[in-house]
């Protein structure tokens, strides 16, 4: 990866690492992301009695670790491997393929313009590093706020192409919500009143899709980009139909979640 920060780490920070050396009570290693070098006590490579370090770690290994201590004066950096849990692991590690997948872009992006893919990494990324940690969190904005690379500080000509790539190879973020409705009218033109409630539905709400399901059951999707606004869809089309067949019917809606 071309990513890397200045300066140094927070305390309880969660960092990837690189072994470069092992001590008999004591693990060296580099901080991928910074310019520098931790240490990791054998007492903060695994719990419990450690006879031999060399079963728990060896030399050019990535590891993920929480920063423990920094001593500012004299560059030390404390690390542990066993206080990072496990979440804390799999978020890093996500959050690494996210980075991962951001450097794929720019590299996509060099092969246009026949550029080396870290001159142009270069080029891009202390501008939006300015404002986001990782670059992969101002694209994520790019797509799904529209921010404009342009007015970070990007040139336009790069800015434009840029952010075209990043719309081909970056979809907003969604969540779903399904589930079955049983709709049942009893009045003389209950199926039309069943099928003008549907087309009020879609109408109020394109995050809705409706399948018919045969016995009057339907199935429902809602896509939307926060569970807020699809849980919101969701209330509004069951009080839709309650409010259309309180009269002369029924309406019962079994969610399932995906």
């Amino acid at each position: 990866m071309f990513y890397r920060r200045t300066g140094y780490p927070e305390e309880d920070e969660i960092v990837l690492c690189t072994i470069t050396n092992i001590q008999y009570h004591s693990v060296f290693a580099k901080l991928d992301d910074f310019d520098k070098s931790g240490m990791i006590h054998i007492s903060e490579i695994s719990p419990g009695r450690i006879r031999n370090i060399r079963d728990y770690v060896t030399e050019g290994k990535k590891i993920i670790c929480k920063v423990l201590h920094i001593d500012l004066e004299k560059g030390h950096i404390d690390l542990s491997l066993r206080r990072a849990t496990e979440v804390q692991k799999r978020l890093k590690n996500e959050q690494i393929k996210q980075e991962q997948k951001a450097e794929k872009i720019v590299e996509s992006l060099a092969q246009q313009l026949k550029k080396p893919a870290e001159a142009l990494y270069k080029e891009i990324a202390p501008i939006l590093l300015k404002d986001y940690l990782y670059l992969f969190e101002a694209f994520v904005d790019v797509v799904e706020h529209d921010v404009s690379l342009e007015q970070i500080g990007l040139p336009k000509d790069l800015a434009e192409l840029l952010t075209k790539l990043i719309h081909e190879k970056i979809k907003p973020k969604t969540v779903h919500i399904t589930g079955e409705a049983n709709v049942q009218s009893y009045a003389e033109n209950g199926l039309e009143l069943v099928q003008k409630t549907l087309i009020e539905a879609l109408k109020a709400s394109p995050s809705l899709t409706i399948r018919y399901a045969g016995g009057g059951k339907y199935k429902f999707l809602i896509v939307a980009p926060e569970y807020k606004q699809a849980e919101k869809v969701l209330e509004q089309t069951n009080a839709l139909f309650i409010q259309k067949l309180a009269k002369e019917g029924s309406y019962e809606f079994k969610r399932k979640d995906t």
